[in-house]
């Protein structure tokens, strides 16, 4: 069958420093760098931004804060999205529910500015107290964007290593990582994310925040990595745009050459 997506993608990854609990002075700095990433000479395909970008980790206060139903930031995004012509993986936001709960959400444009996918996280982290404040998602996601299968994964998500898996069975060429990933753990960060591009044999591009708050000081590095576990593009511990282009059809290439999906044995595996 013929190759029915992009040879490549360019990407943009918004690392940006949030304001804790201030959901439009983080909308309005996030345009500006959005707006700065668009305006490139070479232009994204794809703009990402990091987790929790609306809100931070206020959990205190996250019920009053949250958007309710995401409708503030779908609209904001899906408008930019289609004035500009790209994808955007919208990082997450604190969102709440018609249930009254708050779930931490991903959402996803295409060029047209229409939204193509949600996902909730499925991993609360007890570290930082999400379990008594977020409610968890209940399902794994993957999406099209250009004809290209992708996957959904959120911050302490990387840890578990059967999520990456099942999302690269599900055909995930690429792994979209939005991420609050704060010190003294940088190491974990980076190792993880490596290693779930070597094992599932596709690209990750994951987008972490910086900054501080009082809990926490957050670490940057976003990063591209390619199937073979390649760090195409890394950032720092300040506010950037970390950009990078991936060749998609590496992805197939990889996966003929050490053909790990056809030598598992999970009829011996045991969970």
């Amino acid at each position: 069958m013929a190759q029915q997506y992009p040879d490549y993608w360019n990407l943009a990854l918004i690392q940006a420093d949030l304001v804790l609990g201030e959901p439009e002075r983080n909308r309005q700095r996030l345009e500006v760098l959005m707006e700065q990433a668009v305006s490139a000479e070479v232009k994204p395909d794809v703009v990402m931004l990091p987790e929790m970008w609306n809100t931070g980790y206020a959990l205190d206060r996250i019920q009053e804060l949250a958007d309710p139903g995401a409708e503030a930031a779908a609209a904001w995004l899906g408008r930019f999205a289609r004035e500009h012509g790209v994808h955007v993986v919208g990082g997450s936001v604190a969102e709440k529910g018609g249930d009254g709960r708050v779930r931490n959400t991903m959402l996803v444009f295409d060029r047209s500015g229409s939204l193509v996918s949600r996902y909730a996280k499925i991993h609360l982290f007890r570290l930082m107290q999400e379990e008594k404040h977020l409610a968890e998602g209940r399902e794994t996601v993957t999406f099209e964007l250009d004809g290209v299968r992708s996957g959904a994964s959120i911050c302490y998500d990387i840890r578990f290593p059967e999520l990456s898996r099942t999302l690269a069975l599900a055909g995930a060429k690429v792994w979209f990582v939005p991420a609050e990933w704060p010190h003294p753990r940088l190491h974990h960060w980076r190792t993880l994310l490596q290693a779930r591009a070597i094992e599932n044999q596709m690209f990750v591009a994951a987008c972490n925040r910086v900054g501080e708050d009082p809990g926490n000081r957050y670490c940057g590095h976003s990063m591209i990595i390619d199937p073979w576990g390649e760090i195409l593009a890394e950032g720092g511990e300040v506010e950037s745009i970390v950009t990078g282009r991936i060749a998609l059809p590496l992805v197939d290439e990889v996966r003929g050459r050490i053909p790990v999906f056809e030598d598992r044995r999970p009829d011996l595996y045991r969970l």
